[in-house]
């Protein structure tokens, strides 16, 4: 327990070395009043953790040390914040990848399951955006054909890709050609006769 003299040698010592304290707190902050301010905080620490030093020990290496802590402390507590604007945000960040590579895998499965005629018929419609009787023209069958080879390649697309079947299985009765121009589209000799 420290006793009056104790208390009055420490008091005595923190008042000698004030003048190195506030030295040191202008070369580190480089502002009058902030050297001010750690100062105080220094001495405040120093005088509430009086407990903690020993008599006997160089007093000033440890109020110095204090001091340079409570000004790290400082600075990190004000590290520098940058406010950033929402359009600056969202053109930083980018949008996932993974699921429209898993979307078009599952398209491409799809797709490869169509009769090899459809596949052909809306590749030039939708990608190279020719009309039917170009396409028509092109494959050596009738306008009608083809817009029906068109439509049942989306409807066939739509529902292996709604029903998330993209798995390979053989064709059920209900998905087999049943109209003379389905069994045109599986046979384009028979088309042109």
């Amino acid at each position: 327990m420290p006793t009056d003299a104790d208390t009055r040698d420490f008091h005595e010592q923190l008042k000698a070395i004030l003048p190195r304290l506030r030295v040191y707190a202008l070369s580190l902050t480089r502002d009058r009043d902030a050297a001010d301010d750690l100062v105080h905080d220094t001495v405040v620490k120093a005088l509430t953790g009086r407990a903690s030093f020993e008599p006997g020990t160089n007093l000033s290496a440890w109020v110095f040390r204090i001091q340079r802590n409570e000004f790290i402390s400082g600075l990190r507590r004000q590290r520098p914040s940058v406010p950033v604007d929402s359009a600056v945000a969202e053109s930083l960040s980018h949008q996932p990848h993974q699921e429209s590579r898993l979307v078009m895998r599952e398209f491409m499965s799809a797709f490869g399951k169509l009769a090899p005629t459809q596949r052909e018929a809306l590749l030039l419609a939708v990608l190279e955006g020719q009309s039917y009787e170009v396409i028509a023209s092109h494959t050596g069958v009738s306008v009608g054909t083809v817009k029906s080879r068109i439509s049942r390649a989306r409807d066939t697309l739509e529902r292996l890709l709604l029903a998330g079947d993209t798995g390979t299985r053989p064709a059920s009765r209900s998905e087999r050609p049943s109209r003379e121009s389905d069994a045109a589209e599986s046979d384009p000799a028979r088309e042109r006769s």
